[in-house]
């Protein structure tokens, strides 16, 4: 043996178990307990075809360390865009490292590094030390530390075999002259895998170009004068980007870590460990291939326990950085059915008092509400379900008698209205709503781990199981109770699982608040707003049902007449409302267009975007567009809102969500208000169907006036732009006179200012700039662009502010601190990452303007609870507040609202003004807007 070379695989853990959950994740792996094996099993097989085929003499498998590294210092948004862990993954982590250890197979990591860094750091080691190393790895950035006697080894997969690239084929590969230079290829081109920005627009042909001419970044960037256009503008703006992005993309060679190849020496799988293993996970095959077929006699049934690691639940924890509130519940369950014997059922008074008893004490506790439907207007409250300690819930079932059920409230009443204690739950509106109506009201302080969520994680799911999975490494299998079951334990085990899990979810998420610097908005802003909400959507809005009725009836000539002309127009008769039969007239019969777009379903497109670009080609398409505006109109409001009302109060009662927009805005729907539009007559008269609640009331409306453009102009801090809003002038017609260079301004220069104004927040493009303004150029569009740049040069500087600090960052923050991360800044599609610029320029606009109207429904929901008035906020919609008003209450409400909407998020040197009116419909109380003076400035 002596003079043998040392044959030395590294491999790289986590992406072979990454590789190995996405090739046979989905597959039907699971074991007689509900435990999916599909993670373990590739990898485990993806091992032992190697330790067959290549037959290692040495071995070591690197996985990522748990804290952040260095990298996450040079730059915070590294790696910050990926989903989070799946659960499956993170229970295969600790079952993958028992079964290395059964194999004798070194697992390593190294705090604060990668896996890669560790791999890099132990194939230059071994190197000098004579062994042949072997880099086991799907990822491209290990392609730099091939070199002499150093390979990469790419295993099979979907029938391809397995692959060794050596320094002749990463060379050739990537086209470089150096292994090294695969650090400047990245730091050219970015890596969205991992967040790395690069160069923007500089693509793989562009980086292998540059770098066959320049040799390295560093001598590129001194270089750059020497290139031209766009490619050397932005080398020399990103320059400080890309000597980022090597930084990111350099592995390290220098982990403090020794190498000890006696350590590594592979002898063989140790059948006493792994054989009880692969009998836990159901391996049969495998453990045949590698024992041979087991002897009877022999067989034991050792317990789950004997051996470490085994317990996925707890090791999953570990791995996701528990703070120690692990669920204490048995993994080992099969699907569907957990051992609850933790959660208690109570059903007496006596025992619900001796459980009042022991939350007395508590300082803070969760829960969740059983209902008998998903309404909470009209679902009935079933019990509710408390957990102050970790594991163990107690579920209060009511009984279905009211009057019985009264008893119980009552003690509860007490609890709920406690102000030093913390009330922890998810999703709290709805179930303030169900429980308010049940007569039970609920004092801050309170707690929602799904509005906590919508503030660390905005772009994700914000389902309890996915913040169960995200912070507990664990999936509830529990299903709602059928109505079967309503009366046995099954709503028993559901909710109590609820409670328990938002107990248990609680500190990690606050702790996340706090780490991703938001902790003050959600405490501030949106907690406070969730009451707000309660009681908008408890108000709800009457409507005029004679009046829709009416509405309906005038609609149908109209829709019948757009009919006849678009059937005239088309000469043939068609369904208009169908996409796939309007497709073939409009680009078959009528041939608007030589190369139309085409739907993933093979269909010609039809949407409003396409339309909108065809409306000057044919005039069948302006009156599509009318009907299609119609029968919107007619179908979601006029034939749905009767539908929609509640059939105690008649009312409708709007749900409105703060978790689902990404810069903040409220949403609504049930239906969607928002989206009645307000620029066509239809639109319009469609406000007049919206009324006080009761004869002699009235509606008021309070409007932001412009308040994006004044939010840019604060941001911006442009002097000729906050100049016009402390003088109060016409800001569209300023903009005309700056831009077309005139004291005379008429209605169609002002348009194109409005156009120009509301187009920069949104970083409109020349080509969108000419698309909205009718005959007007591409060119001349840049040029409009430019000159409005030159009259707001403070608006140009925040644009490009921006964008540098987006893609410096990942991220964009609002006023009040909202994050939202913007991975695709760093898309290959140019479309892709012109939309993500745009939005970083206008979710701060955006996001700040969502704030100051949250701020202000809080501030007035305060003062009409202080001065004990009985004005209710009905409809919140992007500026705009609405309020039924008894017209007693009107002269308080005309001066303290527009108040208290204009000082709620002071801007710097910028004026808020807002707009007012009142009326007997919503339209009335909108349209005209009193013009008023600013509130906020001395009388």
């Amino acid at each position: 043996m002596v003079g043998l070379t040392p044959k030395l695989f590294l491999l790289d853990g986590m992406s072979l178990i990454y590789r190995a959950h996405f090739a046979l994740g989905k597959a039907a792996t699971t074991t007689a307990q509900g435990l999916k094996t599909g993670a373990i099993l590739g990898f485990v097989n993806t091992l032992v075809a190697l330790l067959e085929k290549e037959k290692p003499t040495h071995l070591i498998v690197a996985f990522d360390g748990k804290e952040k590294t260095f990298r996450h210092a040079l730059f915070p948004a590294y790696k910050s865009h990926r989903p989070v862990q799946p659960e499956e993954i993170s229970i295969a982590i600790p079952y993958i490292k028992s079964i290395l250890e059964g194999f004798g197979i070194l697992a390593i990591t190294y705090s604060g590094y990668e896996a890669d860094d560790l791999l890099g750091t132990l194939a230059k080691k071994a190197a000098v030390m004579g062994c042949r190393t072997y880099i086991m790895s799907t990822d491209k950035d290990l392609a730099q530390i091939v070199g002499d006697n150093i390979y990469l080894y790419k295993p099979s997969s979907y029938g391809e075999k397995s692959t060794i690239l050596g320094e002749k084929e990463i060379l050739a590969q990537w086209e470089i002259a150096r292994p090294e230079q695969v650090r400047d290829i990245l730091a050219l081109e970015g890596d969205p895998s991992d967040f790395i920005p690069g160069i923007p627009s500089i693509g793989k042909k562009t980086a292998r170009k540059l770098i066959k001419e320049f040799d390295n970044l560093e001598n590129i960037l001194a270089h750059s004068h020497m290139l031209t256009g766009k490619l050397k503008a932005n080398l020399i703006q990103y320059a400080d980007q890309g000597i980022l992005s090597k930084e990111l993309a350099t592995i390290r060679t220098n982990v403090p870590i020794t190498l000890d190849l006696e350590k590594c020496h592979y002898q063989g799988p140790n059948k006493v460990k792994l054989e009880p293993i692969f009998s836990l996970l159901e391996f049969k095959q495998l453990k045949q291939r590698l024992f041979g077929k087991p002897n009877p006699e022999k067989a034991t049934n050792q317990p789950v326990g004997l051996f470490d690691g085994i317990n996925p639940m707890a090791k999953s924890q570990e791995n996701n950085h528990s703070n120690g509130h692990g669920l204490d519940r048995q993994p080992h369950t099969t699907e569907g059915q957990h051992e609850q014997d933790a959660y208690a059922l109570i059903e007496t008074l006596p025992a619900c008092e001796k459980l009042l008893e022991k939350l007395e004490s508590a300082t803070k506790w969760a829960f969740d509400i059983a209902t008998t439907g998903m309404d909470p207007h009209l679902a009935d409250l079933l019990g509710i379900a408390f957990a102050y300690q970790p594991g163990t819930a107690y579920y209060i079932a009511l009984p279905p008698n009211k009057a019985a059920a009264q008893p119980f409230l009552a003690l509860l009443q007490p609890l709920f209205q406690r102000t030093d204690v913390l009330k922890v739950g998810h999703n709290l509106k709805n179930a303030l709503i169900v429980m308010q109506r049940h007569g039970l009201s609920i004092a801050p302080p309170l707690f929602d781990t799904m509005i906590a969520h919508g503030l660390v994680a905005a772009d994700m799911d914000h389902h309890l199981t996915t913040l169960s999975e995200q912070y507990l490494n664990h999936r509830s299998y529990l299903k709602p109770p059928n109505r079967a079951e309503k009366e046995s334990e099954g709503i028993k085990n559901y909710a109590g699982e609820g409670a328990d899990l938002v107990l248990h979810i609680y500190p990690k998420i606050a702790q996340a608040l706090r780490e991703h610097k938001v902790a003050t908005l959600f405490y501030r802003v949106e907690m406070p707003l969730v009451q707000v909400l309660v009681a908008m959507e408890l108000a709800g809005v009457s409507i005029d049902l004679p009046f829709l009725a009416t509405l309906g009836s005038e609609m149908e000539p109209t829709t019948k007449a757009l009919k006849e002309k678009i059937y005239t127009l088309a000469q043939t008769t068609f369904n208009i409302d169908s996409p796939k039969q309007l497709g073939v007239v409009l680009f078959e019969k009528l041939a608007l267009h030589t190369k139309p777009m085409k739907t993933k379903g093979g269909q010609y497109a039809t949407g409003e975007a396409i339309l909108a670009k065809l409306s000057k080609v044919h005039p069948i398409v302006p009156l599509i567009m009318e009907y299609r505006t119609w029968q919107k109109l007619r179908s979601t409001y006029v034939d749905a809102l009767p539908t929609l009302l509640h059939p105690i109060d008649q009312r409708l009662h709007a749900t409105y969500h703060q978790t689902v927009v990404t810069t903040g805005r409220l949403s609504a729907t049930g239906p969607n208000l928002q989206q009645i539009p307000i620029r066509t007559p239809t639109g319009r008269a469609l406000r007049k169907a919206f009324i006080p609640h009761q004869k002699g009331d009235c509606l008021f409306s309070a409007d932001y006036s412009q308040i994006e453009l004044r939010i840019m102009a604060a941001y911006a801090q442009d002097t000729t732009m906050i100049m016009a809003f402390q003088s109060d002038q016409d800001i569209h017609q300023i903009t005309a006179q700056k831009l077309f260079k005139t004291v005379i301004v008429d209605q169609e220069m002002r348009q194109k200012a409005k156009i120009a104004n509301f187009g920069i927040i949104y970083g409109i493009s020349p080509f969108g700039l000419s698309e909205r303004m009718e005959h007007l150029s591409r060119k001349e569009a840049a040029e409009l662009i430019e000159a409005y740049f030159e009259a707001f040069p403070g608006i140009k500087t925040y644009i490009d502010d921006s964008i540098a600090h987006a893609e410096a960052n990942g991220y964009v923050r609002t006023l009040l601190g909202r994050k939202r991360f913007l991975p695709d800044l760093y898309a290959s599609n140019p479309t892709t990452r012109g939309v993500a610029r745009r939005n970083a320029i206008n979710t701060p606009i955006q996001g700040s303007a969502a704030e100051m109207i949250k701020l202000a429904m809080i501030h007035i929901q305060d003062w009409l609870e202080k001065h004990k008035l009985s004005t209710k906020l009905i409809i919140q919609v992007h500026d705009e507040l609405v309020f039924n008003v008894p017209r007693s209450e009107i002269a308080d409400i005309q001066h303290h609202i527009p108040l208290l909407m204009a000082t709620a998020l002071p801007l710097e040197n910028v004026p808020i003004k807002v707009n007012w009116n009142i009326g007997a419909n919503w339209l009335e109380a909108h349209e005209p807007i009193r013009p008023t003076k600013d509130p906020a400035s001395p009388e």
